[in-house]
């Protein structure tokens, strides 16, 4: 269950009349890695597997394709929703990314939030590989299939979604959540456990794109990003410097490229 059911009273035209909305569910889940203190993350509830797989992938503390973690429910709230679980790690597997300590609750408008120092800008990455260029009516297509598929949306205007594709527009992942990073988190994690990682090749994004969504992007091996709003500074510099190509404001089948725009058929 990703939505409850609260009352309000909603204020118009000089009256007030009661309502009931569908809002998102938005719940913390502790994270510990082999029972040391990871992170506590605010999110939707739901595909919780998923999404600790996507996060300790895009953070670097577990970046094993082919062997996925164990990852053991700790504890449960009162309604039934996971809040506590702990990875089972090989130590001699745990990535440089649990070094940086995420101290503090990560919230769900910005999981960057939640670390105690910036990963920093990566000088010696190298840069993603196209083997295949994007055609650009793809985009409006891929759009059209997640915003289909955002169910939990549809109920209450609170959540985002990401969803990737192949490269010919072929849907293999979409999830959706209260935060945009978690979404993506999902997804990633979501194509770890169907062995699809590979075969995506295109990352698509409700809202705006930050740095923290281009890294992300970056270390699932993704070349192309899109989104319906704006990027930011950041995010198009370092898309830059990892050869992502970046699409923003994907509205009406109509986009911006703001970075490796020959990675796009007849620009």
């Amino acid at each position: 269950m990703s939505t409850a059911s609260y009352k309000g009273r909603k204020y118009s035209e000089g009256n007030f009349f009661p309502v009931n909305d569908v809002l998102v569910i938005e719940e913390s889940l502790k994270i510990t890695i082999n029972k040391n203190p990871f992170t506590v993350t605010m999110r939707t509830p739901g595909s919780e597997r998923e999404l600790v797989r996507g996060l300790l992938f895009s953070e670097n503390v577990y970046s094993e394709i082919d062997e996925d973690p164990t990852i053991s429910v700790v504890e449960k709230s009162g309604k039934g929703f996971v809040t506590y679980v702990d990875v089972t790690i090989p130590n001699e597997k745990v990535g440089k990314g649990m070094e940086i300590s995420r101290s503090i609750i990560s919230s769900s408008s910005c999981g960057i939030c939640g670390k105690s120092e910036l990963d920093g800008f990566p000088n010696d990455s190298k840069n993603l590989i196209v083997t295949e260029k994007l055609d650009p009516e793809m985009v409006g297509k891929m759009f059209e299939q997640m915003n289909s598929s955002q169910d939990t949306f549809k109920q209450s205007g609170g959540s985002h979604a990401a969803a990737a594709f192949t490269i010919g527009g072929k849907l293999l992942a979409i999830q959706e959540d209260i935060g945009r990073h978690n979404a993506v988190d999902k997804v990633i994690g979501s194509l770890l456990y169907r062995k699809e990682l590979l075969n995506a090749k295109c990352l698509v994004v409700s809202g705006r794109i930050s740095y923290e969504i281009v890294n992300k992007c970056y270390a699932a091996g993704i070349p192309f990003l899109a989104a319906v709003s704006a990027p930011s500074s950041f995010a198009v510099d370092l898309a830059e410097q990892l050869g992502i190509t970046l699409m923003a404001f994907c509205r009406e089948k109509k986009f911006t490229v703001y970075s490796q725009i020959e990675n796009i058929k007849n620009h």
